[in-house]
């Protein structure tokens, strides 16, 4: 049950995590809008996108460290409980 949980997350960050790039490739590609704000906005972007990127990671991270720490079998006695 959690590594269908893990494959939907990690399936569901890869969208997360490519939602910021057709703005990003074009504002960091060939100039379509020049001078200091436009230099901001991209930076903004771009930092936007990391930090996206980061806490996206994170949430893999976190469900991956939940997954390793839960023992692969229960004892019967534990189940009961």
């Amino acid at each position: 049950m959690l590594e269908q949980t893990l494959a939907e997350v990690r399936a569901r960050v890869a969208i997360l995590e490519a939602a910021l790039d057709p703005a990003h490739a074009q504002f960091t590609g060939r100039p379509t809008w020049v001078g200091p704000t436009a230099r901001r906005f991209a930076e903004d972007l771009s930092a936007r996108r990391v930090r996206l990127r980061q806490a996206a990671q994170t949430l893999v991270s976190t469900l991956e460290e939940e997954i390793h720490s839960v023992p692969p079998k229960v004892p019967p006695s534990t189940a009961r409980r």
